[in-house]
Parts: C-alpha cells; structure tokens; sequence
C-alpha cells in the first residue's frame, strides 16, 4: 500500500498533522502501538487536558537553540486551536496563569481531532508496532506487524520517553540516529524532584503539606504551589524548575516569598515582644511547617530572641538550600528534556535538513514546554507546519 504521508504516533501532534495534511489532499496513514490514541490528552491536567495556554510564546520553552520554536509558535497560536475547540462546542475555563481546561473530559479534544482525521478520511492503524524504516530512492519502506506500505513523506510524533507505562518508548530518537540526526541528551522534566536519605526521614511528618513558594535554580524562579511528598517535593514551582536543575546542585526555595521574614520578625519583637515565635509562624505558614522550622528554637518570646537566632529563622523560610537526590524519573515525567536537535531540523516545515521528506513533531524533538499548556501547544503548532509541508 503506498500513501502520500505515514505519520507514527497518534498523539497530539500527529493527530494535528493528520488533519492539516488531509485538508491540503494528501492521503495519510497515522500508526501508533497504543490501542487508542491521544493517550496523553486522555490524562492530563487531571483528566480535563490543559489544552493550551493564552501566553504561550518562545519565553515558555527549553531548547538548545531558544529560537527554533517561533516561527511554528508563530504560524499556529493558541487563539487557532481555541477557534477550533469553540468550534466543536467544547466548553473550556482558564485556569490561573493563562491554562485553559476542558470544563469536561479531555476526551473531548481526542473526538475532536479524531473527527478532524475522520474528515478527511485519514486512515488510522491503532494497536500497530513498526519493526522496521527504510528509505529507498523515492519512498520511506515502513513495515509494521500488519504490513509494509510505503510513503513520500515520513513523519516521526511517537513522543519522548517520560510516562513509559503508557507506552512511551525511544523508538524516535533511534529513528533520528538511523538517519544520521543528532539526538541532544535526554532528561525527565516537569518532575517532583526526591530528598536524600538525611533529610527524607525528618522531612518525612510534612508530607501533604502545600505552600506558596519561590523555588530558585540559578537565575531561574518560579512562584507557584510547592508540595511535600514522602519522597521529596512536588507541584508546580517543583516541577518547573526540574526542567532546569542538575543533578549534584542545590534549588533554594522561599516558602513565603511576599515577606521579608528577618525584617518582620525584628518588627514584631519590637512591637509584640511577648509574643510566640512558634506563635508568629504559624500564623504564615501551615503549623506542620511551622512545627518543623521551631524544632530546635529553644526560647519562645520574641524578646528573648537574638538577632542570630532570629536570622536562623528567616534563613529556613526566606532562603531554604535543598540539595536533592534526584528526580523520580521518566515514570512520573509529565514530558522528556532534549531530543532531536533542532540543528538538523527547519524550523519552518520541521523536516530532517539532510533526509528530504523525514520530518519530527512534537515531544520528540528539544523543545520542552513549561508547565500550563504548553507542551500542548507546542504539539499542535509543530503538527500544523509539517501538516502543510507535507
């Protein structure tokens, strides 16, 4: 059998490429191993799919080359895909920070692509491994467990590595090797970073506390919710700014961002000097929190306090050193770090600069998206230019 396009992987990105493609005449074929497709849509932002994010430009990717995503971010915006979500008559929310939710299930964005696919009579081979890609004069040879057919046009949206039991697997960036592109190192992003041994066990009585925080990784800072697990810290300033920490270095973390602590703790003791320290804590922070930072505080009145003693305490809130273990890895990585280097790709149409008809969408290639949408809109954009270049 022979098509015009073969796409391999039925998730966001090849299931947007599928439809663009269709609509501009080609005849396409989208493979995919999983049984049912879009599995990632399926489960994320909690089962509703943060389909997009209103502020979602270049500023909010990762990538060896920063400048590669903007001309598809550019071509197809989140405005593009709420008109096509509006569209379906899909009623949506926006979240804090611009994500904007189903106010369903995200199943509805699987229908909706598939019925775009549907549409224009895209066929769609669920529950098909493929053994084997070759290139011969003028077709890709794809042989999967069903068949081989072949294709002018190969595009590889089989995703990264995080969430392997989904079925994520390497096989794009062993692709790209075949075909001679670099693969830039791969790391598990968007994930809750683990404490060593010495501080799990202590830390062990706030798990499931929440706060504000600042998380800090150099000259990189989010503010959002930060979370304490049994293994380590979670939530979205965590999970952020996994995207940029290194093994072996610290993040500093201010669990109360809007107070300079030292400075209103000296205020207090000034005004209330009878007052509590733990007393004082608990009013900004959860008393779990507050219990553990007192731990070892052995006078209670503020007037009884050193300013070394009241700089301790400032330190642990306002400027919190965590050297973690590491991450929980690719089992719980919302996305992968790295990938197909952009080098070898056109930013424009996002086919292989030195293998004419082999293109690369999505997760797959080194673009990773901050947490909120993005990662989504970048999968549909990377999908629409290579759906019309095709």
């Amino acid at each position: 059998m022979h098509y015009d396009v073969i796409i391999i992987g039925a998730g966001a990105a090849g299931l947007m490429c599928g439809a663009v493609a269709g609509q501009n005449g080609r005849r396409v074929l989208i493979i995919d191993h999983a049984d049912k497709p879009g599995e990632k849509i399926r489960i994320s932002g909690g089962g509703r799919c943060n389909f997009t994010n209103i502020h979602s430009g270049p500023k909010n990717f990762i990538s060896e080359n920063p400048h590669f995503c903007k001309s598809a971010l550019s071509r197809f915006t989140p405005q593009d895909f709420i008109d096509l979500v509006n569209k379906y008559g899909i009623s949506w929310h926006e979240k804090k920070l611009g994500q904007l939710f189903c106010d369903g299930r995200s199943q509805e964005i699987i229908n909706m692509l598939t019925a775009e696919c549907d549409k224009v009579s895209n066929d769609l081979w669920l529950g098909t491994s493929v053994l084997d890609v070759r290139k011969g004069d003028d077709n890709f040879v794809v042989t999967t467990e069903r068949q081989s057919i072949t294709s002018a046009r190969l595009v590889v949206a089989c995703g990264g590595a995080s969430i392997p039991k989904m079925g994520a697997t390497r096989f794009g960036y062993k692709l790209a090797e075949q075909f001679g592109l670099e693969v830039i190192e791969t790391r598990p992003a968007l994930v809750p970073l683990t404490f060593t041994d010495d501080l799990k066990q202590p830390l062990k009585a706030l798990s499931g506390v929440s706060v504000s925080a600042r998380v800090s990784y150099g000259s990189t800072s989010f503010d959002e919710d930060l979370l304490f697990t049994h293994r380590g810290l979670s939530g979205p300033s965590i999970l952020q700014i996994s995207s940029y920490w290194r093994e072996g270095d610290p993040i500093t973390v201010n669990l109360l961002p809007p107070i300079d602590v030292l400075e209103a703790l000296k205020t207090a003791r000034t005004k209330t000097p009878r007052q509590n320290i733990k007393t004082w804590i608990s009013k900004q922070l959860p008393q779990r929190l507050s219990d553990y930072i007192c731990r070892d505080v052995k006078k209670e009145r503020l007037a009884d306090m050193s300013d070394k003693e009241l700089i301790n305490i400032a330190l642990q809130i306002n400027n919190w050193f965590v050297k973690p273990a590491g991450t929980e890895g690719f089992r719980t990585a919302e996305v992968t770090l790295g990938g197909v280097s952009t080098q070898a790709l056109s930013s424009k149409t996002m086919e292989a600069r030195q293998v004419p008809g082999l293109y690369f969408i999505g997760e797959v290639v080194d673009v990773t998206g901050h947490l909120g949408g993005h990662n989504f809109q970048w999968a549909w954009a990377s999908g629409y230019v290579a759906g019309l270049a095709v």
